[in-house]
């Protein structure tokens, strides 16, 4: 009898398993995972072996991990990456966890790429970033002793192109979970807060004093993000319109997307153009650096005095809270690190 594949080569990939810390499965609904695109062990390793592939750029030389470091919870150090032509970008390098959570689907800074799956297309053909084409990557990767046999085990196809590129980086994206800080642990009961970190946190859930909960979440809310954008006072005028570019309504001008507080211990420097280097001066913009335009968010309330203007005290504790927030085990889980 004669067969037209050899029993050898057909694959059956084994669906992922993915951690879901227990205080997301308590007060989370369920992470996106598109139905057309299902966890499975054999594409989360070659999307994380593509997360580290430097023949996704022009002359071979940078990865998505390169703006992406795993040790900086999956963002970049300086102000603005570098590209292969040694081109900076506008904007900070955003952190990548708990993306699995990120409801609306609306990724970058702006919002302006739908679905972690159409956002990693952007980052090879971006002429500041890896400069190349889809088309030339899906050649080099093609041509490698290892890529068709791994995308034939996890897409069942030796064929590559484009789409199953991202959708396999997409899937070791989904993995990246941070839900182990110190203030994790704490909620869990395993740990106690110092004092400072205690008065802290409800310098940032009292709205007379920080007032950060309502664009950063609170415990009830493990994301630390609401994941929406905000015009959080950096700005009298706009260099970088942010979300307004996206949608072209001037009442978008200058919102971002809010960013995670987790991890801030490895993510500076801060802000979308990384213009803060240190948590100080982040607590100082809004103790009493707001600047007012017409499209300031409302939650900014005390604009007309600067800001909220905490004590010195105060802000060291809002400090300590916020480093609280940063998962050591997370940055140095091997699970996330270059094969």
């Amino acid at each position: 009898m004669n067969c037209s594949s050899k029993e050898e080569d057909l694959y059956a990939p084994v669906a992922y398993n993915l951690e879901i810390p227990s205080l997301f499965s308590q007060k989370l609904i369920a992470p996106i995972i598109p139905a057309n695109n299902p966890l499975t062990q054999e594409g989360v390793a070659l999307g994380k072996k593509l997360f580290f592939e430097k023949l996704l750029s022009k002359d071979n030389t940078q990865s998505c991990a390169t703006c992406h470091n795993p040790q900086n919870a999956f963002s970049d150090s300086q102000q603005f990456s570098v590209g292969i032509d040694g081109k900076k970008g506008f904007r900070n390098a955003m952190p990548l966890f708990n993306l699995a959570w990120n409801f609306d689907e609306l990724f970058n800074w702006d919002g302006s790429e739908f679905s972690l799956e159409n956002q990693a297309f952007e980052p090879v053909r971006n002429p500041i970033e890896m400069h190349e084409t889809w088309k030339n990557v899906t050649q080099k990767l093609q041509n490698h002793p290892e890529y068709p046999t791994l995308f034939k085990k996890a897409f069942g196809i030796a064929t590559i192109d484009s789409v199953l590129i991202t959708k396999a980086i997409a899937q070791f994206e989904r993995t990246l979970i941070s839900g182990n800080s110190k203030f994790d642990r704490f909620l869990r009961g395993e740990t106690t807060l110092t004092p400072e970190e205690e008065n802290g946190f409800n310098v940032f859930m009292d709205e007379a004093k920080g007032d950060c909960f309502h664009c950063h979440g609170s415990n009830n809310n493990p994301l630390w993000t609401d994941n929406l954008f905000h015009n959080n006072g950096l700005d009298k005028t706009f260099s970088d319109l942010g979300l307004g570019a996206k949608t072209g309504d001037p009442k978008d001008n200058g919102k971002f997307k809010s960013p995670s507080i987790r991890n801030l211990a490895f993510t500076a420097p801060y802000m979308h153009d990384g213009r803060f280097t240190t948590l100080e001066e982040v607590i100082n913009h809004y103790s009493e650096g707001l600047q007012f335009s017409s499209t300031i968010d409302p939650l900014m309330k005390k604009v007309s005095q600067g800001g909220v203007q905490l004590s010195a005290k105060d802000k060291a504790d809002l400090k300590a809270f916020l480093l609280s927030l940063s998962d050591v085990e997370f940055i140095n889980n091997p699970s996330f690190k270059n094969p």
